[in-house]
Parts: structure tokens; C-alpha cells; sequence
């Protein structure tokens, strides 16, 4: 007992706490070869305050005073130190020999064995360890052998751009300890055979490794080794710290390249901003300029952007402005192409009306859209064609005729599968540069920014294969800090976000609250609710793969039908047999919107209601117009594309237009500006806080003079509560965490489903 505790007794006896055993490890003397590793003690809470060992040996007492401080006990407390190192480091033993030990002797490979093994573990042991700076993990990697690399960029011909694999002007040097080596220099170093040199009075490791990597680049690639855009920018981030498997000691960028450096690596900060073009009919606020500004600096470059703006704050006038001003610069040679969801197509038309009615744009959509020859013809004189997903890999074989100045994707997560056929066939398009437009550049999954940025910057991060080794799984299992912060080092040169939170970035905005509405079930709602369960479980529990996550997405759906309303089970309805203004009120959730929206309508406010099932708006419709009535207008999958202009012009403008206005949250959930409304309800809930967030900003976005009210209809006791709680309690990673729709619920085992989905019999309310 009294062995084990020994290394734990200056901790267990306050009075000699304060002082420790200390090994200073000295560089030979001038013709010398041997290293000193000198004993001291060492105080705890000032390591540099050392007391040598030819110090407490000539003064033999029981408390030294020694430099205003006082030392109890300090040879008992050196010698048990030494005694206690030599069971680590029997290295030390015949040191200690003599009647009053200093120092031990050791020669280079010993003290390269000594700063590789020991000197952390005697650290991890209690004991001080001082080193050489240059040999000190924190100035290690400077001294190491490797290349002092200076790049440039070569010389560009008007309106040519570069692109990350484009090859730079460069010069390299091999250096070890800040100092320029020659062929002939680094060979004596070798034939010294040791793994410690000295250079200019400091020693420094050399490292077998990097004499190998040296001696091959000597020997062969030196004159052709290439260095590209890409590999500047991971150098002067950090990514990579090698090159020809020799460390980059030193990065020097000159001219246009340390222009676009300093900009990538610092935001939009240092972006010098472009003239407003006069043809922009409009006003932009500083950081819209400043957004718009980046585009075209990257664009400068040949890089691909993504401008992750929050929704409502204008992505789509800066990229309008960015048109211009390449328009105006006279750059414009071929059309750029603009891909955006079919909801939104009315949109951009009206945009680029009201902004830049001087460019010239034609909408690539319709059964009557020319194809082949007649196609690119038609786009050949055009500034901005603009069609929508579902069209591009339908028609890739017209739009890969055509040359494009530009690629830009509007609401981008739409290629956020890697796999899909329109995320595939954006990426056949050759262009010289590539945008893409999202207020959620990661809804789900990292491999949806993976999708993105592969779209922009091909390569850039690796295979997708890699990317999900790499960051994906550390960063969403793991929660892996370093690989998160790599991770955004990497994406940060090519996304641009501001928010809406910002004040810095707009002040006028109003506040928004959000509220989850909690409702309880009624009896043939909770009855309904536990027959589904019980069913349910019995059928996923004896089923595998495929056929359990089909089972458990149906049930899922079920339940949240039940919790809207327990009509959308019954056949009746699903056949379309009863009629509309048949719904009666046997619903907490239903009840509860009611009392809510007498209030809104009282105070003379609008709302919307989203919902994810569009057979429930038409219901809901139908029984809100007689329960207040009034008109309710419903907008979904089915809504033509006038009809939908109609709606919302109507609600935004019509001062007799209706207050209510229900929306499936597929169809309505992006490329709308309802800033009329200032409350918004969430019906029932997508369980992905960014697809909610979605629709939420078809309210609170630039326009909105009002404070925006979220409610979040919940019902308690039931599998919605519970899930909320665990969206709630992951909010800090759950663009990350939770899988995209309902899907990632499909994982849970049967006893982890059960829980989730038990019925709390309190929450139900009494008729």
C-alpha cells in the first residue's frame, strides 16, 4: 500500500505540494555530443521558477528560503521524485548512485527516444518536463524538414478564369529550422546519421520520414511537381500541410493570389464592392451589395458560390445585380442558365421585370418549349434562360448543346440527393461558373452540403465515398469537434450566410416568437390512436429491412392523421363520399386553431396554416368557410401556376382579400412572399426544423412590418410530443442530426418505438 501510494503523497501533504521534481534537458556543449538532462525542483503554480539540484544539495536544512519563496523539506522531495522517475525511466538509475545526484548523460538517440516516449509520460506522471523550444511540440512542426513554397497567379487574357485546378506560378526552397538548405547541405545533414541537428544554434528533429520524402523529391519530381488553385487554398487554410509528402513549412501568396486568399479566409470582409450597375431598378441594402460583390469576385475567379442568405433576405435581387453588372462589364458572352423549382418560375419572371428589365431572359418551360435546333437558337441571343428541375434531365441533351456562361440553382437544396436524376444532370452541364441559391445549404444530412459544394467545386471534398468517412459520420455520431471545425474551414471560402437574427446585418426586421400550441386528444382521437399502435407493433415487430421501415412510415402517418383529426381514417372520406362541410369538431388540435383563430380574426390580423396533407387542407378549408364564414383560400400540389400567382397577389395586395390562407407545406413551403400574414400556423409538423423554418420565412422576410407569431400545434401525450422533446433537445445539431422526413425514425428498434409512440392516457380531454 505504501509503494502505490507514493507518487500520490505530495498531493495527499499539503506542505509539500508546492513544489516538484523537474528534468531539464540541455543541448551539448560546443565539440560536445552528449545531452544533459539537469534535475531541478520545480514549483507547481510557476514553472518557471526552477531551484537546481547543486542548490538544495549545498543547503542541507528543512525549509530553504530561496527567491522570497520557501521550500519545505527540499531534498527529501527531490530524492523521493528521483526515486519515483527512475521506475519510469530506468535511464536514470546510475545517476543516482552518487550521494547527491545533478544530472544523467545521454547520447542523441537516447534524447530522441526521451522526447518521443518519455517526457510526456514523466508529464502524465506529475513530474516537469522543460525542452529546447525548437524541439517542443508546439515549434516542432515549423523546424521540421519540408518546402517554404511562394505561388502566384499566371497572367490572364481578358474574360479568362481560373478554377481550382487550375496551375499557379511557384517557387519552392527546402528548409529545416528556418533555414534555406541546398542539395549539398541537406546531404551532410544526412550522413550525420542522427536524428537531432543542429541549425543556426537550435536543434531540430530530423525525421527519417521526411529525409525519405526529400531524397525521392530530389531525385525525381521537383522540376514537375505542380501546385494548383485547390492546393493553395487547403495550404493557407490548414487542410493540407503537405506536398509531395513533405510538410509546407512556409506559405508565401504574392499578388492577385494573396488578394483571394485574404477574401476566401475572411468572409466577404475584404471583397472590394461593385459599382451598382445603372440598370438595376431598384435599392439594395449594404449587405446585399456586399453579397452581390462576392458573387462577382468569385465569378472573377472561376469559383463556385453558394449564397446561403436566410430566407427573406433578398438572395435573389443580388444574384439579379450580379447579372447586371457582368451585363455591364461586358462579360456576358454566352446565356447563363437558371434552374429553379416550378412553383417559383412565375416568381423570377416577375423579379427580373421589376429589378432588370434590360436583360434579356426567356423561360425554358411548357409543352410548347422549342427543343433541338430550334432550343438553342432560341437561347443562343438570351442573357438568362430560366426552366425548373423537373425539366433539366428530361431536356439535358438540348440544354448540353448549348454553351453556358453560367449554372445557377435556385433553392439548391433541391439537388441535396447526390443521386437523383436532376441532381446528376446539373452536373453534365459544362459552364465557367456555378451558384447556387439556398437558405438551407444542410436541411438533414452533411451529405446534402456535400451535393452542393461537389456541384460548385468538383472534388473539392473528395469523393463522396470519403467525404462520409471523413466528416459525416464523426460529425454526426460522434459529434467529432475537430473534423467539424476542418469541415467548415474547407466549405467557409464558398458559403456565404447571413441571418436575419443578425442586427448587424438588418435592423428593420421585426421579431419573431415562436410557441408550441400543446393539445390534448379527444376520446375517439386517443381510441383510434392505441388501436393503430397495438396493431401496428405486432406487424414491424416480425418484420425486417425494407418492409419494417414501409410499415413504420405508414404507421407514422397514420398517427399523425389521428392527431389532426380522426376522420382522415375513416373510408367515408378517403372515397370522397361524405361531404366537405361534414367535419365536426372531434379534434383537440381542430378545437384549439378555432379559439386561435377567432382571436387573429378579431384583431384583424392574417394568417397562415400549413399542413403536410393536402387532403386535409381541402377539408379544413371547407369547414373553416362555414364555421366563420369567410373565405379561406388553400394553396397545393394541384394549384396551376396562374392560379397560385392569383392567390398570392390576392392575399398580398386585395384589401378585401381573405385572412386565412391554408397551404400543404410541400407546395407552399418556399419561393412565396406572404409577408401580409403575421401569424403562422404549423398544423401538423414535418419533425425538421429547417423544412419548417421554410415555410415560417414565407412570412418573416424582408417586407414584414409586423412581429411574426409561429404556433407549433403539438399533442401531448402522443408520439408528436415526444419527438418534438428530442428535436428540441438536439437543436444545436439537428440540421445534422435528424434524417430527412420521417425517415430516420425508421431506425428505432421495437421497444424504442413502443416508448416513443405510448399513448399517455392523461392528456386525453374530457368531452
Amino acid at each position: 500500500m505504501t509503494q502505490w501510494l507514493a507518487p500520490l503523497q505530495p498531493h495527499l501533504t499539503p506542505q509539500l505540494a508546492s513544489f516538484r521534481t523537474c528534468f531539464y534537458l540541455n543541448p551539448p556543449a560546443p565539440g560536445q555530443s552528449e545531452w544533459v538532462l539537469e534535475y531541478f525542483l520545480q514549483a507547481i503554480d510557476d514553472p518557471e521558477f526552477l531551484v537546481g539540484a547543486r542548490t538544495v544539495w549545498n543547503n542541507p536544512v528543512d525549509r530553504l528560503q530561496y527567491m522570497g519563496r520557501t521550500i519545505e523539506q527540499p531534498q527529501e522531495s527531490l530524492l523521493a521524485g528521483l526515486g519515483l522517475a527512475s521506475r519510469l525511466y530506468p535511464l536514470l538509475e546510475p545517476s543516482l548512485q552518487v550521494p547527491q545526484p545533478q544530472a544523467c548523460r545521454l547520447h542523441p538517440m537516447q534524447v530522441y527516444e526521451f522526447l518521443k516516449s518519455m517526457a510526456w509520460r514523466l508529464q502524465d506522471s506529475g513530474f516537469g518536463v522543460v525542452l529546447p523550444p525548437s524541439l517542443s511540440n508546439q515549434q516542432g512542426w515549423a523546424n521540421r524538414l519540408g518546402l517554404r513554397v511562394q505561388a502566384e497567379t499566371p497572367t490572364l487574357k481578358k474574360n479568362q478564369r481560373l478554377g481550382l485546378q487550375s496551375l499557379l506560378n511557384f517557387k519552392w526552397e527546402l528548409t529545416i529550422g528556418g533555414q534555406r538548405l541546398s542539395k549539398a547541405e541537406f546531404d551532410r545533414l544526412v550522413d550525420l546519421n542522427s536524428p537531432l541537428v543542429e541549425i543556426n544554434g537550435e536543434w531540430v528533429e530530423l525525421r527519417q520520414q521526411d529525409v525519405k520524402a526529400a531524397q525521392t523529391f530530389f531525385e525525381s519530381r521537383k522540376d514537375q511537381m505542380a501546385l494548383s488553385l485547390e492546393d493553395a487554398l487547403r495550404i493557407s487554410t490548414g487542410d493540407t500541410q503537405m506536398v509531395e509528402k513533405l510538410p509546407v513549412v512556409g506559405f508565401e501568396a504574392n499578388g492577385a493570389l494573396q488578394e483571394l486568399i485574404n477574401a476566401l479566409t475572411s468572409g466577404n470582409q475584404n471583397v472590394e464592392a461593385i459599382a451598382i450597375p445603372e440598370t438595376f431598378q431598384g435599392e439594395l441594402r449594404p449587405y446585399q451589395v456586399r453579397g452581390a460583390s462576392w458573387l462577382a469576385f468569385l465569378e472573377r475567379w472561376g469559383l463556385g458560390a453558394c449564397l446561403a442568405d436566410d430566407m427573406g433576405l433578398g438572395k435573389t435581387i443580388q444574384f439579379i445585380t450580379l447579372m447586371l453588372y457582368l451585363k455591364a462589364q461586358e462579360v456576358l458572352e454566352h446565356p447563363t442558365l437558371l434552374v429553379c423549382p416550378t412553383s417559383v418560375l412565375g416568381n423570377w419572371e416577375r423579379e427580373l421585370k421589376k429589378f432588370a428589365p434590360s436583360l434579356q431572359v426567356v423561360l425554358h418551360h411548357g409543352d410548347r418549349r422549342p427543343q433541338g435546333k430550334a432550343f438553342a437558337k432560341t437561347v443562343k441571343s438570351q442573357d438568362l434562360v430560366i426552366t425548373s428541375y423537373s425539366l433539366v434531365h428530361r431536356d439535358i441533351k438540348d440544354l448540353q448543346t448549348v454553351t453556358w456562361q453560367g449554372v445557377v440553382l435556385d433553392e439548391a437544396q433541391n439537388i441535396k440527393n447526390s443521386e437523383a436524376k436532376q441532381s446528376q444532370a446539373v452536373r453534365q452541364l459544362e459552364t465557367q461558373f456555378r451558384i447556387a441559391l439556398t437558405g438551407t445549404p444542410v436541411e438533414n444530412r452533411l451529405s446534402e452540403l456535400w451535393s452542393i459544394l461537389d456541384f460548385l467545386n468538383p472534388g473539392y471534398l473528395g469523393p463522396r465515398n470519403f467525404f462520409q468517412r471523413r466528416f459525416a459520420i464523426p460529425i454526426e455520431r460522434y459529434g467529432d469537434t475537430a473534423s467539424l471545425q476542418t469541415l467548415r474551414g474547407l466549405v467557409q471560402p464558398f458559403i456565404l450566410r447571413r441571418l436575419k437574427t443578425d442586427r448587424s446585418i438588418i435592423q428593420d426586421l421585426p421579431d419573431k416568437q415562436e410557441m408550441t400550441v400543446f393539445c390534448g386528444l379527444t376520446a375517439e382521437q386517443a381510441a383510434l390512436y392505441q388501436k393503430l399502435v397495438d396493431q401496428s407493433l405486432v406487424d414491424i415487430e416480425s418484420a425486417e429491412g425494407i418492409q419494417r421501415h414501409g410499415l413504420i412510415l405508414a404507421l407514422l402517418v397514420r398517427l399523425k392523421q389521428v392527431c389532426n383529426h380522426p376522420g382522415l381514417l375513416k373510408n367515408g372520406w378517403a372515397k370522397g363520399e361524405l361531404g366537405e362541410t361534414a367535419l365536426q369538431v372531434h379534434s383537440g388540435k381542430l378545437q384549439r386553431l378555432e379559439e386561435m383563430l377567432e382571436e387573429v380574426l378579431a384583431e384583424g390580423d392574417r394568417c397562415l396554416i400549413f399542413t403536410q396533407f393536402a387532403e386535409w387542407g381541402k377539408l379544413l378549408q371547407a369547414h373553416l368557410h362555414q364555421r366563420f364564414n369567410r373565405d379561406v383560400l388553400y394553396l397545393y400540389g394541384s394549384t396551376s401556376k396562374k392560379q397560385r400567382e392569383e392567390m398570392v397577389d390576392r392575399f398580398q395586395n386585395d384589401p378585401q382579400a381573405p385572412r386565412i390562407f391554408i397551404l400543404s407545406l410541400k407546395a407552399g413551403g418556399v419561393g412565396l412572399n406572404l409577408t401580409r400574414a403575421n401569424h403562422v400556423f404549423h398544423f401538423d409538423r414535418w419533425w425538421n426544423p429547417a423544412v419548417e423554418n421554410q415555410a415560417t420565412d414565407r412570412v418573416f422576410r424582408i417586407g414584414q412590418t409586423r412581429n411574426v407569431q409561429v404556433h407549433k400545434f403539438v399533442c401531448t401525450g402522443t408520439l408528436e410530443e415526444r419527438i418534438h422533446e428530442l428535436i428540441e433537445s438536439k437543436k444545436a445539431l439537428s440540421e445534422q442530426v435528424v434524417g430527412a422526413g420521417e425517415s430516420w425514425l425508421t431506425e428505432l428498434g421495437t421497444d424504442q418505438l413502443r416508448n416513443l409512440l405510448l399513448l399517455d392516457r392523461t392528456a386525453v380531454i374530457e368531452d
